[in-house]
């Protein structure tokens, strides 16, 4: 199945799409800034480019964590980044309130991986008339992302993603079956790969930890099974992110990887 975001078709043979940006809305000029930066590489690497940032991060690990500069600040920040750069934007949604906020703003609403089953939610997105990418939770079998994207389904919208992002191995590590990827197209709809949140190490203290160095294997792996989207979350200086500071890409490292990948398709 081939779906559209903005003027960006998805799917069914179209080019592979980028969909990258920082982990969350950290304030306006670094936003706007690393934005600007990554649709010059994705257009100098020929990639269809959607803006990735959170306006709000609900599932931190710890109660002191950052959380969100403002929602509505954060929102109009992503607002000014798809007006500015004319790219589409993606953003999550954790509670069904959220959604009508959110779908004023963005162009793709994300289901965390975490909430992927809860079904008001899914519901609420699908009605919305956006397009809704569904992570898969890393508690969830790929085969079991048919039930879920069957709830989003119901509403008649059947503008959906879903995206691997790694699946719970034991504590505090994930793996990822590069089977799940195969299992998930056959549902008909796209997938996307997300390498970031796949090399995360859970829980890790009052934090999250990672394993960057297999962000580039893990996306050049999906590329050759077959993806329709590759998902990074990608930091001017990962080590400084408000957010999944052990697991974001560096901004620099991004037009290697794109080269690479290249060669791969």
């Amino acid at each position: 199945m081939k779906i559209k975001v903005d003027k960006i078709p998805i799917g069914d043979g179209s080019p592979l799409v980028l969909i990258a940006g920082p982990c969350v809305v950290e304030g306006r000029d670094m936003i706007l800034n690393t934005a600007e930066r990554i649709k010059e590489i994705a257009e100098r690497c020929n990639y269809p480019y959607i803006f990735k940032s959170s306006y709000k991060k609900a599932n931190r690990t710890n109660v002191s964590s950052f959380t969100t500069i403002g929602e509505k600040e954060a929102l109009e920040i992503l607002r000014e980044v798809k007006e500015t750069l004319h790219v589409p934007i993606i953003t999550d949604v954790h509670t069904v309130e959220e959604v009508e906020s959110a779908a004023e703003y963005a162009d793709i609403l994300q289901i965390p991986a975490f909430l992927c089953r809860q079904t008001d939610l899914l519901i609420a997105a699908g009605k919305s008339g956006r397009v809704v990418n569904i992570k898969k939770g890393q508690f969830l079998a790929p085969e079991d992302m048919k039930q879920v994207s069957d709830k989003v389904a119901s509403t008649g919208n059947n503008q959906i993603m879903l995206t691997e992002r790694g699946t719970t191995f034991g504590y505090h590590n994930l793996v990822v079956d590069m089977r799940s990827l195969v299992i998930m197209r056959e549902t008909g709809y796209p997938v996307v790969m997300d390498a970031t949140h796949s090399v995360q190490l859970p829980s890790q203290g009052t934090v999250s930890g990672g394993q960057p160095k297999f962000i580039k294997p893990l996306a050049k792996a999906a590329v050759a099974v077959g993806v329709d989207a590759l998902f990074l979350e990608v930091h001017p200086e990962p080590s400084k992110a408000l957010s999944d500071a052990g697991s974001q890409l560096s901004l620099d490292e991004l037009e290697p990887l794109l080269l690479e990948i290249n060669r791969i398709k």
